[in-house]
């Protein structure tokens, strides 16, 4: 099914509940207010599924090729997106038909999938499975994986033969994930503040960005892959499903199932940005709806393609933000005024000065002064 790896463990309360409290209560969580609401059925699998006593943690890893040079007038998607359909849309019904496959050959026994959708600390539950340690960078990593995979569990009813936790780290002294984040999310070493992190506010995010944050946001339109490019355990060759990777237990693979893109068709890699700012409600529905992109919305991926066209700085791109500053939604207009103002010239002070005089939202205007008050002659 092109699962890379799986382990079990018994479903047990989790060792790490008492730091996702302390998270959730350090405001970490920024807008994501699903933590605090669900915060009690975290505390064990049976919070998912009633009577669990056992969990497959299971890996499915996605295309880690070399990223290519960013263009002017591009915006950036971390890798998990390139293939661009939405992962849940792929992993689910493996899950449905693993589910199925538990159920037949155990007929009283109950089986649920899950793929981040259920409140379930995925990461401490494949590192009590033994698929790998957390790193600095709080992801999942894995000596032959690196950290770009998927996490998805499987819980069930059912007593199962369980692997041996993960107990060992081995990032040692390294702190290349924490050196490298442009917006200084990690407060300390397997910390996220995820308020911070450009991944949260590219795609959870649903206000207008701080200001303070947006110049490190660099030409990442949706995601952020920085922490995960610089990991040591990263930089080892991509291997193909056809090549079972050595670990605990092993999912076979015939090879059909195969992750790598196909060689002729193109990865969804990059975005032009300035056509973005022409299509409308119904033609973003109908290019995105089916991608991970569907999640931030139109406005949300707006927001993030004026703030990349902001920090690009080129005047050719003004003619898209002048569109887009008569935006329907105040989050893009008041987004495009900030980027106007950063590439500056006497066309953006132009369409300033004309969208203040009939701006009626109040973010707007204020983004559009804070715009005028920076601008570059």
């Amino acid at each position: 099914m092109g699962f890379s790896q799986f382990g079990i463990t018994p479903a047990v309360s989790i060792s790490g509940y008492s730091n996702l409290i302390g998270w959730i209560n350090a405001g970490y969580a920024g807008e994501m207010g699903y933590f605090s609401q669900r915060q009690q059925a975290y505390q064990h699998p049976n919070g998912v599924l009633a009577g669990a006593k056992s969990v497959i943690a299971l890996a499915y890893p996605y295309d880690a090729g070399e990223a290519t040079a960013c263009s002017t007038g591009l915006g950036r998607i971390a890798k998990y997106v390139w293939s661009g359909v939405d992962y849940h849309d792929i992993i689910h019904p493996k899950l449905k038909q693993l589910c199925k496959l538990i159920t037949h050959n155990a007929p009283d026994s109950k089986a649920r999938g899950v793929v981040d959708t259920a409140p379930l600390m995925e990461r401490e539950i494949a590192n009590q499975a033994g698929l790998g340690w957390q790193g600095k960078n709080t992801l999942l990593l894995n000596k032959h994986q690196g950290s770009y995979f998927f996490l998805a569990c499987i819980l069930c009813n059912t007593d199962l033969p369980y692997d041996e936790s993960h107990d060992s780290s081995h990032c040692g002294s390294c702190k290349a994930c924490l050196d490298a984040c442009p917006t200084d999310a990690f407060p300390a070493p397997g910390v996220l503040d995820a308020s911070r992190c450009i991944s949260y506010l590219t795609i959870e995010h649903r206000s207008a960005i701080p200001k303070s944050l947006r110049d490190g946001i660099g030409n990442w339109l949706y995601g952020c892959d920085v922490c995960q490019e610089v990991c040591p355990w990263n930089r080892k060759p991509t291997r193909d499903a056809d090549h079972p990777l050595p670990g605990k237990q092993q999912a076979k693979s015939s090879g059909q199932h195969s992750t790598r893109p196909v060689a002729d068709q193109p990865r969804f890699e990059h975005l032009d940005l300035t056509d973005l700012f022409q299509i409308d409600d119904d033609q973003f529905r109908q290019r995105f709806r089916k991608t991970p992109l569907w999640r931030a919305r139109r406005r949300g991926v707006l927001r993030n393609a004026a703030i990349v066209l902001g920090n690009q700085m080129q005047t050719a791109t003004v003619p898209a933000l002048n569109h887009g500053l008569c935006d329907s939604e105040p989050l893009v207009r008041g987004a495009c005024a900030w980027a106007l103002g950063k590439i500056g010239g006497a066309t953006a002070k132009a369409a300033l000065e004309t969208q203040l005089k009939r701006e009626q939202d109040s973010d707007v205007t204020d983004e559009i002064r804070y715009a005028l008050s920076i601008l570059e002659p």
